[in-house]
């Protein structure tokens, strides 16, 4: 009789048992060994979003607030927000007043911050510098250009055009002109020049304005163009093979810490669950909507085709995450910069008063870093100053002043800063819980 054979059946179970344990522990031995090469579940991998866990709650100065709430009882707004960086923390961020009607402002909710966009679209284009796919020299449109579509090259009659390069785009001086009024406010009326049946899309408005003789040579002149920030939207777009607002999110934002940045819609009812309302200011009369309809609306809602303008205005956040991407392109690396060294100071570099900087309005070196945004319902002001403080204003109301709002939201910056810095809590609210 063999050994196995004496062995009660019993035993022959535990044996069994044993040799099944040992078998499990093995693979679970080697699949310890391979984690590396499996992929981590997308659960695992769920960043840390700052809109989740900041609040107003974790802010308070009496006094600043008392401040920020007599400003904007002055010029009649509905609600805003505020957030402070001291050498890249974010040491205050809070909402005021009211997000929509009943609702209170939160700093965790999103706002359209007009032409702030442009320094987003701006960070996007050094990117692509950095990636190697882009340089600043390169010349945007024709045979010897990014794009070179027939039915576009079709409609140019100056030959200027073909002269414009990336860097003639980002600093507007391209050429092109606003004697007739901005073209990216003008739908109602180049739909109805050019009998269209609908608002132009980006390529109609294209053909539309490149159809146009600039006004002159580019690099000679400065003029402001929300027209020549679609084109670098649509050249973001030709570059990289991703629509716009895709490539900004996965190469740009993203790589910043910001994860609730969205395109605006058009009306009321396209906000996102997170966006507040937007509100004109006393005594503004309802215009004709831009989509042809012929009905007449609040001009915040429905007056301008504010999602076409894309990289030049289109964009929606609050103002922490606002802060966490400008702390990423600001050289300082107490949060770390999505582009190099060399990029930030290019996008910074300082000319003249009459040069605009990178995406920036101005860099000048005693004044600070300054970038605004504004049209119907909405203003925005980046400001940042020489020794490393950066603020933030966004509200959602338009004021009587339009664009000129930003000089009094400086104002208030340089006299708040001084009166009430020294006294905010030294945390940081870029970290949960953060000290």
């Amino acid at each position: 009789m063999s050994k196995w054979q004496k062995i009660s059946s019993l035993q022959k179970r535990t044996l069994w048992g044993l040799g099944l344990l040992a078998a499990l522990f093995i693979a679970l031995l080697l699949g310890l060994l391979s984690k590396d090469s499996e992929p981590v579940s997308n659960e695992e991998n769920e960043p840390v979003r700052l809109n989740s866990f900041i609040n107003n709650a974790q802010s308070y100065h009496s006094q600043l607030d008392k401040e920020v709430t007599k400003f904007m009882k002055r010029w009649e707004l509905h609600g805003a927000q505020l957030a402070v960086m001291r050498g890249d923390s974010l040491l205050y961020a809070k909402g005021y007043g009211e997000a929509d009607v009943d609702t209170e402002m939160q700093p965790y909710m999103t706002l359209r911050v007009a032409s702030v966009s442009k320094l987003v679209t701006a960070a996007a284009i050094m990117v692509l510098c950095e990636q190697g796919r882009l340089s600043l020299s390169d010349k945007v449109l024709g045979e010897q250009g990014i794009i070179k579509d027939s039915s576009l090259m079709a409609v140019i009659r100056d030959k200027r055009h073909y002269e414009i390069t990336v860097e003639h785009l980002l600093r507007h001086q391209a050429g092109f002109s606003t004697r007739l009024g901005d073209p990216m406010f003008r739908a109602i009326d180049f739909a109805a020049m050019n009998r269209l049946q609908q608002p132009p899309s980006d390529w109609e408005m294209c053909q539309i304005v490149l159809n146009r003789r600039l006004s002159a040579r580019p690099g000679t002149h400065h003029s402001y163009s929300n027209f020549g920030y679609l084109l670098l939207s649509l050249l973001i777009e030709r570059v990289s093979g991703l629509p716009y607002a895709d490539f900004v999110r996965h190469y740009v934002l993203e790589p910043a810490g910001c994860y609730d940045f969205h395109i605006a819609g058009n009306f009321y009812e396209e906000k996102k669950p997170s966006e507040v309302r937007y509100f004109m200011h006393g005594n503004s009369d309802e215009v004709s909507c831009y989509d042809l309809s012929g009905r007449m609306v609040e001009r915040c809602y429905g007056g301008n085709n504010v999602t076409a303008l894309s990289g030049a205005g289109a964009w929606c956040c609050s103002a922490p995450e606002l802060m966490r991407f400008v702390a990423s392109i600001d050289g300082n690396p107490a949060v770390p910069d999505i582009i190099s060294p060399e990029s930030v100071a290019r996008m910074v570099q300082y000319f003249d008063k009459d040069t605009y900087s990178l995406g920036w309005n101005d860099t000048h070196p005693e004044k600070g870093w300054t970038r605004s945004g504004s049209f119907s319902g909405t203003a925005a002001l980046i400001q940042y100053f020489p020794d490393g403080d950066c603020w933030i204003f966004i509200t959602n109301t338009s004021t009587y002043k339009g664009h000129n709002f930003s000089r009094r939201v400086s104002r208030f910056f340089r006299s708040c800063r001084q009166k009430y810095l020294s006294g905010l809590n030294p945390q940081n609210l870029f970290i949960p819980d953060g000290v």
